[in-house]
C-alpha cells in the first residue's frame, strides 16, 4: 500500500495531472460563490470535459473541485451575509457578526484556515479507510454487493430530511430511469419505445444538470438583483491564524463529525456543518457569544463542511454507495471508465485510490491560499444577480451535457428533467435520492441476477454481510418511522406548532396543488412502467417490476394523502404562483436557445440567446450584454482548441 500511495504522490509530478488539478481547484472556488451550484454544479460541469481524459487526469480535475466548493462559499456568507450555499448558512451566523464589527478579515481567516485543515484530515480519514477497510470489501461477494446497491438508495431515501415517503418514491423512480436502454443480463432494449437515441440509456450529465442544475436556476433566475451592502475586509488576520491554533480541538472535531456526516447516505455538508456547530455550542463553558461573532462557530462548521466531501469518497470508493449527489456522479464516471468501485478498485487500481487522496489533500491547501490571495475579486463575483449568471450558466450546462453522446437529444432530456427537478425541489422532493437511484440502478440490477445464478433460492440472505446490511437498512427506516408517528401526535395536539424544516424555504409548494401534481406524476409513472414492462422477457422485467410495484405502493400513498388533505382542507392550494411563472418562462427561454442551437448551431445561437435573456431577464445594461456575449463567444470558440470539446452544429450548418 505505501508504495501505491508514494507512486501516486510521484504521479503528481505530471504537468497534465497538476494542470488539471489546478483548474478544477479554480472552478470549484467560483463555483462555490455561485448560489445553488456547489459541489453537485462543479462536478456536473466539470465532468463532460473529463471524456477522452485518462482516469488519472479527470479524477484530478474532478476532486481538485470538489475539495474546494466549500472553502469559497464561506466568502459571501461572511461578507453579505449570504451564504454560497445551504451549508455556508451556518458559518454566517458568527461570521457575518464578525464582519459587521469590521472583523471580516478575522473570520475569513478562521474560515479559510479550517476548511483547509478540514479537508486534510477528510484525506488522513479516506487514507486510514483503505486498510481498515480492505479485508471487509475483499471478503465481498455478489449477494453483499447487491445489499449494498440497495442499501445505497434505501438510505438515501430514508436519511433525507422531509416526507420519508417522497424519499423513496424518488429513490425508485431514479431506479426506473436508469433501466432505460439495454438490459444489463439480456441485452433486451427497455422503455426506449423504438428509440434508437434510447437505446444506450440516459445520459448521467444530462441527468445530473437537469434536476439539478437547471432547477436550480429555473428557481433562483428571478433574482434580478445583487448584494449592494458592501462591508470592508479591515484588519485582523493575525489575529485569526492565532485564535485558529487555540481553538484546534474544535477543527479535529468538527472534522471528524464532517467525515462521518459524509459516510452516512443523505445526511451531507448542510447537517454536518450543523452537527459540528451544535457540538460546539454544547461542549462551550460560555454560550453567549455564539451568533454574535464567536470564534468557535467558524472554526468547527468550516472544519466540518470540507471533510464532508472526503467522508462521502469513502462509500463511494470503497462500497460503490455514493454519499452524496457529487460522489454519485463520480461514480458514474468511474463506471463509465471501467473502474467498478469495491473489490475490483482495491485490488486493480489502488493507485488511484492514493490519487484522489493526494489531489483532495493539496487542493485544499492551493483553496485555502487562492482565497487568502483573491479574497476581494471573490467577493466581487457575489454582487453579479443571479440572472446575469444564469445566461452563462445555461449555455455552460446544454454545452456540457453534449459533450457525452453528441446529441441534440440529450439537451433535450435535460430540459425536460430541469422542468421535473424543479417540481421536485419545489414541492420538498429530495432529490439526491433520484440521482443516487438513477447511478445504481444497473448495478443493482447485475448484481441482483449474478446472486440468483449462483445460490439456490434465498439462501444467500443468510450470509453474515447480507444480515449485517439487512440490520442496518431496517433500523433507519423504523426510526424514522418512530419520528414520523411522534411528529403527527405531536401536530394533532397542537396544530399551531410544527417543527420547522430547513427545505420548507426551499419548497415553497409544499402541500400546495403542485404537490398533488408531482404525487400524480409519480403514480403514472411507476404504472406506465409496470405495463411497459410486461413485453419485455421473463429475466429483463424481473427487476423493473419489483422496482415499479414497489414505487406504485409508495406513491399511491402519497397520492392518498395529498388528495385526502384537499379535501379535509376544502381548498384548493397554491395555484400559479409568481414564482412558478418565472421558472416556465425560464424553461421557455432554455427551450427556445435549444432550438436555435437544433436549427443554426451552438455559437450562433449563444449569440442570439445571451443579449436577448440579458436584455429582457436579467433587464441588464445593453453595454454588459454586448461585452458578456463577446467574451462568452470567444472562449467558446477558443475552447475546442483547448479541451475535446465538441460545439453542437445545427440544420444549417448541415447545409452549408
Amino acid at each position: 500500500m505505501l508504495d501505491s500511495a508514494m507512486a501516486a504522490l510521484a504521479s503528481l509530478a505530471d504537468p497534465s495531472l497538476l494542470i488539471m488539478l489546478l483548474i478544477g481547484t479554480v472552478a470549484g472556488l467560483v463555483m462555490g460563490l455561485i448560489p445553488g451550484l456547489g459541489g453537485t454544479g462543479a462536478v456536473a460541469i466539470l465532468l463532460p470535459i473529463t471524456f477522452g481524459m485518462e482516469p488519472p487526469q479527470a479524477l484530478a480535475l474532478l476532486i481538485g473541485a470538489l475539495a474546494v466548493v466549500h472553502t469559497s462559499d464561506t466568502v459571501s456568507a461572511v461578507l453579505l451575509g449570504a451564504p454560497g450555499s445551504a451549508s455556508a448558512s451556518v458559518t454566517m451566523l458568527d461570521g457575518y457578526s464578525m464582519a459587521k464589527k469590521g472583523e471580516a478579515a478575522r473570520a475569513l481567516t478562521l474560515a479559510f484556515l479550517s476548511s483547509m485543515a478540514g479537508g486534510i484530515i477528510g484525506a488522513i480519514g479516506l487514507t486510514l479507510a483503505i486498510p481498515l477497510a480492505r479485508p471487509l470489501v475483499l471478503s465481498f461477494a455478489s449477494p453483499e454487493l447487491f445489499m449494498l446497491t440497495v442499501l445505497g438508495v434505501a438510505l438515501a431515501a430514508v436519511l433525507s430530511r422531509g416526507n420519508i415517503i417522497k424519499g423513496v418514491s424518488a429513490g425508485l423512480l431514479g431506479l426506473v430511469l436508469g433501466m432505460v436502454g439495454t438490459s444489463p443480463t439480456t441485452a433486451e432494449e427497455r422503455f426506449t419505445f423504438g428509440s434508437l437515441f434510447l437505446g444506450d440509456g440516459l445520459s448521467l450529465v444530462a441527468v445530473a444538470l437537469g434536476i439539478f442544475g437547471l432547477a436550480e436556476i429555473a428557481s433562483r433566475a428571478s433574482q434580478r438583483r445583487g448584494q449592494k451592502e458592501t462591508i470592508s475586509l479591515g484588519g485582523g488576520w493575525g489575529r485569526g491564524i492565532r485564535e485558529w491554533l487555540s481553538h484546534w480541538t474544535q477543527v479535529i472535531r468538527g472534522a471528524l463529525i464532517g467525515i462521518w456526516a459524509g459516510v452516512l447516505p443523505g445526511v451531507g455538508a448542510t447537517a454536518g456543518t450543523w452537527l459540528a456547530y451544535g457540538q460546539a455550542v454544547a461542549t462551550a463553558k460560555d454560550k453567549r457569544k455564539f451568533g454574535k461573532g464567536d470564534p468557535r462557530g467558524i472554526v468547527g462548521p468550516e472544519s466540518a463542511n470540507n471533510s464532508v466531501e472526503a467522508g462521502d469518497l469513502i462509500p463511494t470508493l470503497l462500497f460503490g454507495i455514493p454519499g452524496g449527489v457529487p460522489s454519485a456522479m463520480l461514480l458514474g464516471m468511474l463506471l463509465t471508465y471501467g473502474i467498478q468501485p469495491g473489490p475490483s478498485i482495491i485490488t486493480e487500481h489502488l493507485d488511484l485510490m492514493y490519487l484522489i487522496v493526494w489531489s483532495f489533500a493539496i487542493a485544499s491547501i492551493l483553496g485555502a491560499l487562492f482565497c487568502f490571495l483573491s479574497v476581494k475579486q471573490l467577493a466581487k463575483l457575489t454582487k453579479v444577480p443571479f440572472a446575469v449568471l444564469a445566461a452563462g450558466l445555461v449555455a455552460v450546462m446544454l454545452l456540457g451535457s453534449f459533450q457525452e453522446g453528441g446529441q441534440l437529444g440529450d439537451l433535450w432530456i435535460m430540459i425536460i428533467l430541469g422542468v421535473f427537478g424543479w417540481l421536485l425541489k419545489s414541492t420538498g422532493f429530495p432529490r439526491a435520492p433520484f440521482l443516487i437511484g438513477f447511478v445504481l440502478a444497473i448495478p443493482l440490477e447485475r448484481y441482483y441476477f449474478l446472486t440468483d445464478s449462483l445460490y439456490e433460492g434465498f439462501d444467500w440472505m443468510l450470509r453474515p454481510g447480507v444480515l449485517v446490511f439487512l440490520a442496518i437498512l431496517v433500523l433507519p427506516i423504523i426510526w424514522a418511522f418512530i419520528k414520523f408517528i411522534r411528529a403527527r401526535r405531536k401536530t394533532n395536539f397542537d396544530d399551531g406548532h410544527r417543527d420547522e424544516q430547513p427545505e420548507d424555504d426551499e419548497a415553497p409548494l409544499k402541500n400546495s396543488n403542485w404537490s398533488l401534481v408531482a404525487a400524480g406524476i409519480f403514480t403514472a409513472a411507476f404504472a406506465a412502467a409496470l405495463i411497459s414492462s410486461t413485453s419485455f422477457s421473463p429475466e429483463a422485467r424481473l427487476v423493473p417490476q419489483l422496482v415499479s410495484i414497489g414505487g406504485l405502493v409508495f406513491s399511491g400513498i402519497l397520492l392518498f394523502t395529498e388528495i385526502r388533505t384537499r379535501l379535509r382542507a376544502r381548498t384548493q392550494g397554491a395555484g400559479w404562483t409568481l414564482d412558478a411563472g418565472f421558472a416556465f418562462k425560464t424553461f421557455a427561454w432554455m427551450t427556445g436557445f435549444l432550438a436555435l442551437t437544433a436549427v443554426f448551431g451552438y455559437l450562433i445561437a449563444v449569440t442570439i440567446f445571451i443579449p436577448a435573456f440579458l436584455l429582457v431577464v436579467a433587464r441588464a445594461r445593453l453595454k454588459v450584454a454586448v461585452i458578456y456575449t463577446g467574451v462568452l463567444y470567444l472562449v467558446l470558440l477558443a475552447l475546442p482548441s483547448l479541451l475535446p470539446i465538441d460545439l453542437p452544429q445545427g440544420w444549417f450548418n448541415t447545409l452549408v
